[in-house]
């Protein structure tokens, strides 16, 4: 006899049969359990009435409501990404840096902007373009500059210039097409990518000489660095270098509503196919369409506000102490990596488990510049990065205390190592009277070296007594996390022989 004939499939499928019966006697077939609602369903969203599995008023009203919340917090969680490079446009443009002929200098970076933990020991160049406004756009890198990366309106990469690029530091023509660009004709000679948006954001960086100044890093920018569109190829326009490293201008995203507008802004300029169809209809669910006004009722807004603070307990519950075991550099330690799982792409098993939203999430929230290269093991060229937001008793770091992080001797990094603490509000360098809240080993060549080879780094509202050199100024009332940079790191990072120690606190 056919199990499926009599509604059961194996003996779980009996008992689901039987106790449905319990449920309701108006069937005439057992009927599975599984398939049937209650009355009365109570659950964190709220408790749901029905008659007959028809809701009632009440629970129609709150599982919409609960809906859209879904559909916001997912929102600002997925396009978290494009709400962040947006604003970077948008706090370039506020200082001056509106079209592709200025480039921002950051000579260094110092605490005034506020920037997602960049950092105070490289030279920064910076602009932005919108390939819709010029066609396709001719970069020209000038050897030696350093590494650079090209990020798409969605944070995706693009390109990567100078050692990690095609030019492998020696310099060269980059033509970048845009979503809407046919190929030249003569493109030889070019290092041709195309972008999927108009808007894309160009991150370059150079190095301090060996006395810790930005002279020769500047002159390079200045007389090597060159955008223009490819068709005023024979007579591009003259740039402009602008420094913004020490003013007061931001780039971070919202944390509230306002992070829905920021976001709306990529999505009316951009082509509508810059995001799937999935990501699409998350956007458009809660009112975010190409082409239409971004106006949801007071109702629907105190809902999205509310979806955007549970979302941001998430990725600040995440950001200091990540979930995720992996991406910890040593067995019982606090040092971490920011990009969790070895991919530039989230992916897990090469894609087989699909997006680590979690390790995606927790890079954006605090962290810029997406790139093959942060992830790749570069022998002697890149940089890699090391986060710690807690001291050896897992406690977060507080600005009221005094700690000591010890650095073993031997750091191995082929150029310099640096140190930058940074507030865990803005993400950004942390503010206080040093300017510059860092340490590194080529800028400060006065600091007091151990006689094993060992340097000993401060961090407190105040210096212990002759540590001056050593000290990094914390804030009292304010937390503190700290990222450790190897600039040109060598194999025993890798292999993990050389240690990053734990901050330990002194009182």
């Amino acid at each position: 006899m056919s199990t499926l004939a009599n509604g059961l499939s194996s003996p779980m499928g009996f008992a689901e049969a039987t106790a449905s019966k319990k449920v309701s006697q108006n069937f005439t077939t057992p009927i599975p359990s599984g398939i049937l609602t209650p009355d009365t369903v109570k659950t964190s969203a709220g408790t749901f009435r029905f008659f007959d599995g028809m809701p009632d008023k009440e629970t129609v009203r709150k599982s919409f409501e609960n809906l859209k919340f879904i559909r916001g917090y997912e929102t600002f969680l997925t396009l978290m990404p494009a709400a962040s490079i947006e604003m970077l446009r948008h706090g370039h443009a506020e200082v001056g840096v509106d079209n592709h002929t200025k480039v921002a200098l950051m000579a260094p970076l110092n605490s005034n902007p506020l920037f997602l933990t960049g950092n105070t020991d490289t030279v920064y160049g910076s602009t932005f373009f919108n390939l819709k406004q010029t066609g396709p756009l001719v970069i020209e890198i000038p050897a030696g500059l350093g590494p650079g990366t090209i990020n798409d309106a969605f944070f995706r990469f693009v390109a990567d210039t100078g050692a990690p690029g095609p030019d492998k530091g020696k310099g060269g023509k980059y033509l970048i097409l845009g979503p809407d660009d046919a190929e030249p004709n003569n493109a030889d000679g070019y290092f041709v990518f195309r972008s999927p948006t108009y808007s894309n954001w160009l991150i370059l960086r150079a190095f301090l000489d060996s006395k810790g100044k930005p002279d020769q890093a500047i002159a390079n920018y200045e007389n090597g660095l060159r955008l223009y569109p490819y068709s005023q190829r024979d007579n591009p326009a003259q740039m402009s270098f602008i420094q913004v490293g020490e003013k007061v201008f931001n780039t971070v995203h919202a944390n509230n509503f306002e992070f829905f507008n920021e976001l709306n802004t990529v999505i009316q300029r951009e082509p509508v196919a810059f995001l799937d169809p999935e990501l699409r209809g998350l956007a458009s669910a809660i009112g975010l369409e190409k082409g239409k006004p971004f106006s949801p009722s007071p109702e629907d807004k105190e809902i999205l506000e509310e979806a955007i603070q549970v979302g941001v307990a998430y990725v600040r519950s995440d950001m200091g102490k990540p979930r995720n075991q992996d991406v910890y550099f040593y067995q019982g330690k606090k040092w971490f990596t920011p990009f969790g799982g070895g991919s530039h792409e989230w992916l897990v098993d090469n894609g087989a488990g699909g997006r680590n939203l979690d390790a995606r999430n927790n890079f954006f929230w605090g962290y810029t510049v997406n790139t093959p290269a942060m992830v790749l093991q570069m022998i002697g060229a890149g940089s890699q990065y090391g986060v710690v937001a807690t001291d050896a008793n897992s406690r977060y770091l507080d600005g009221s205390k005094t700690y000591k992080f010890t650095i073993d001797k031997d750091v191995p990094a082929k150029d310099f190592w640096s140190m930058v603490a940074y507030d865990p509000q803005t993400r950004s360098e942390l503010q206080t009277g040093q300017l510059l809240p860092s340490k590194n080993s080529i800028r400060n060549q006065d600091l007091d070296v151990n006689a094993d080879g060992s340097i000993d780094l401060y961090f407190g509202p105040k210096s212990p007594t002759g540590k001056e050199a050593n000290w990094i100024e914390t804030v009292p009332g304010k937390g503190w996390f700290a990222v450790f940079r190897l600039y040109g790191p060598l194999q025993p990072w890798f292999d993990k022989i050389w240690h990053l120690n734990d901050i330990q606190p002194m009182e």
